[in-house]
């Protein structure tokens, strides 16, 4: 799954930083950066949708997903324990 797959590369910039890695520039700027970066594309989100653009919809969900994922890995927390908490509020089983 490509969540796990993204989220595995994040983890590993946290673990051993690149120079040219922009996860590992985010990371070292710290969780006030991050969320920064998370308003910002909201706000992206929302002026896409507003403006009824679906493929740029599409792609700053992607990026915002993407930048709540390295929130996530600064937290200590994964993709899985938000799924979990999705799955517990509709009553849904892990496959």
């Amino acid at each position: 799954m490509i969540l796990d797959d993204l989220y595995g590369v994040i983890l590993e910039r946290k673990k051993a930083p690149l120079p040219d890695s922009y996860v590992s520039s985010l990371l070292s700027r710290g969780r006030d950066e991050i969320l920064k970066k998370i308003g910002e594309e909201a706000v992206e989100v929302i002026i896409a949708s507003m403006a009824g653009d679906r493929r740029q919809t599409v792609y700053e969900m992607a990026d915002l997903w993407f930048h709540c994922m390295v929130l996530m890995a600064e937290e200590g927390l994964s993709h899985a324990d938000v799924m979990k908490e999705l799955e517990d509020r509709f009553g849904k089983k892990r496959r």
